[in-house]
């Protein structure tokens, strides 16, 4: 039983989903169903027509049949007759006059006999006359003739249906009874002939509908194939045109819609290809005249001192300091440039990212003590190995601390890593401005700031976070973005620990444990190369021990943060994934660090 339930269930799964997709079914579907009422109620209609004519027909014989018959009953049992001609006799010869096949029995009765409830033909019992049939001869006026149908029951024979007519004179009553055995068979021929004829035409019906409906089907269908093929990128993909009809013209405006989209993409590709060997061949062009005013500017710089002017060597800093940023931006753009030429490789290699989090820091301490922010480590204790470039990552740690720093407002910020078998995260959280809602998409765009009118105060390009973006997509992983007003932000790097791998989550969640919020408060988004729903760490993180100091480090780093934070991972995030932006401000209403979490020293390289 239980596997024709599955059976069952499987059909109709199948059937159904086949009817979602299929304009042609539905079509003589439904084309069977409405033939099938109509057909249908057609067919009862016929039947009842052909049946009460067949009926009126008989009952009209049969009624002049009976007048007949009175009048031989009537002559034969006349006062002259009456001791020569006995009441069975008559009945006989009526009879007689129905032919050899036996077209009806009659039955005959005298009202005025006691002993004897008349004579019948052919064995045929006189209860085959219902009793309504007689009251309605005997209290009617004489010669009134009157029908109904009934069952004619036969002495050791099966019954039959009949229809019976009698009529009387007073004293005698004359009773016909008709067989309609005959009838009977001709309205069961005729309902079969009917029932054949329906299915028959419903058959031609639903080919009928069939055809027709293809003729449409597949010309729609082979637009369908085309428009996938061509959001597929085979841009040369066009329809065949046949014919003037309506599906003609769509085949036509298909391929003028196909045409011209595939015009507006080559130019599109074209400029944009001129746009990026323009930046590269620009970026290249300025190294030569930019190295040569470097040496100059080095040069001034060096002897500042020397100058009577202090304007002039007050001069000589600030044009160290813009052509440093001057470097670094042409740097970037080719960084970018190649990233969008997709010529960026991989060299991947076996490191603890932990030491990359602590030379990125080292390298950030400075500018984080100038701006009054503290860096606090939450390492684990045990190594987290994974297969990644190790200056692409510094370089995305880098980007992520800079911009921390620059909108942390003098708060502390908190740099977390963690791992599990699959994957390792590294997390940056300030306690400064904050993201509005919306930003965290656009946090990852080239030249993106969360306040125009705000100046870069770190001398940072505009692009760093569109190349950690970048590299973090080339090692197939996700870099994304979380913050709210007043409440800080952060940033989260998760990748693969094997090079290649898919990534399916992350050991860090993307919401800060320490925000309590309603998850439906974050309408949480997905990073682009991350699956339909935003990754969680679904995966438990390895159970470590408090981590021991690292050399040099005076104080143990806290445990990282314990598997169950995750739960309010990104699943609500209103700072959604890192999908497309740049520089983000961080938010900040002072959240204090951690327990235990110490600012990171010097010497932790």
């Amino acid at each position: 039983m239980g596997a024709l339930k599955r059976f069952l269930r499987r059909w109709v799964l199948r059937f159904y989903t086949r009817w979602r997709r299929s304009i042609q079914l539905r079509v003589v579907t439904s084309t069977l169903l409405i033939s099938t009422v109509v057909v249908a109620i057609l067919g009862v209609f016929l039947m009842e027509q052909i049946t009460t004519a067949l009926l009126n027909g008989k009952e009209k014989s049969a009624l002049l049949q009976l007048e007949e018959g009175m009048g031989i009953l009537e002559r034969e049992l006349s006062p002259a007759n009456v001791s020569e001609v006995t009441l069975n006799d008559v009945t006989n010869q009526l009879k007689a006059r129905s032919g050899p096949s036996g077209l009806y029995e009659v039955y005959v009765r005298d009202t005025r006999d006691e002993y004897r409830d008349g004579y019948t033909t052919n064995d045929v019992l006189a209860e085959s006359v219902p009793e309504r049939l007689r009251r309605q001869v005997r209290e009617d006026p004489v010669g009134t003739q009157h029908s109904t149908y009934s069952e004619i029951v036969y002495i050791g024979r099966e019954s039959v249906p009949g229809l019976v007519v009698g009529a009387g004179d007073g004293r005698y009553e004359l009773y016909y009874l008709f067989p309609l055995t005959q009838e009977q068979q001709t309205l069961t021929t005729v309902g079969n002939t009917l029932l054949a004829v329906s299915v028959v035409l419903l058959v031609l019906l639903a080919a009928i509908a069939s055809v027709v409906t293809r003729q449409v089907v597949i010309p729609v269908r082979l637009a369908a194939q085309a428009a996938e093929r061509l959001a597929a990128g085979r841009l040369e993909e066009r329809m065949k045109v046949r014919g003037e009809d309506d599906l003609a013209r769509l085949a036509a405006s298909f391929n003028d819609m196909a045409g011209n989209l595939q015009e507006k993409i080559v130019e599109l590709e074209e400029l944009s290809q001129v746009q990026r060997q323009f930046v590269s061949d620009v970026s290249h062009e300025l190294r030569t005249p930019l190295t040569t005013i470097r040496i100059a500017a080095d040069m001034l710089y060096a002897h500042r001192e020397q100058f009577s002017d202090p304007a002039v060597g007050r001069s000589a800093e600030l044009l160290q300091s813009q052509l440093e940023r001057f470097e670094a931006l042409l740097a970037d753009l080719l960084e970018i440039s190649r990233h969008d030429a997709g010529a960026a490789t991989l060299d991947a290699e076996s490191v603890d990212v932990r030491d990359l989090v602590l030379r990125a820091v080292g390298d950030t301490e400075g500018l984080a003590e100038r701006k009054g922010s503290k860096l606090v480590l939450q390492l684990p204790g045990e190594p987290c190995m994974a297969e990644v470039d190790r200056r692409r990552v510094e370089r995305i740690l880098r980007n992520l601390l800079v911009n921390a720093i620059e909108h942390g407002e003098g708060k502390d910020i908190v740099v977390s890593v963690a791992a599990d078998r699959d994957a390792v995260a590294m997390a940056v959280r300030d306690h400064g401005v904050g993201l509005k809602p919306g930003q965290a998409q656009q946090v990852f765009e080239r030249f993106w700031r969360a306040d125009p009118a705000r100046a870069r105060t770190t001398g940072g390009t505009g692009l760093g976070l569109a190349i950690a973006k970048e590299d973090a997509q080339l090692h197939g992983g996700w870099l994304q973005a979380w913050g709210e007003p007043g409440k800080g932000s952060q940033f989260r790097l998760s990748l693969p620990r094997v090079a290649g791998a898919e990534l399916r989550g992350s050991p860090l969640p993307l919401v800060p444990p320490e925000i309590d919020l309603p998850r439906a408060s974050f309408g949480g988004r997905t990073a682009p190369d991350a699956p339909d729903s935003q990754p969680s760490a679904t995966d438990p993180a390895p159970e470590s021990p408090v981590p021991k100091p690292r050399s040099g480090a005076q104080d143990p780093q806290p445990a990282p943060v314990p598997a169950d934070a995750r739960a309010d991972e990104d699943a609500g995030a209103a700072g959604a994934e890192a999908g497309v932006g740049e520089t983000g401000g961080p938010a900040g209403d002072g959240e204090p660090r951690p327990q235990g979490a110490q600012p990171a020293r010097e010497d932790g390289r």
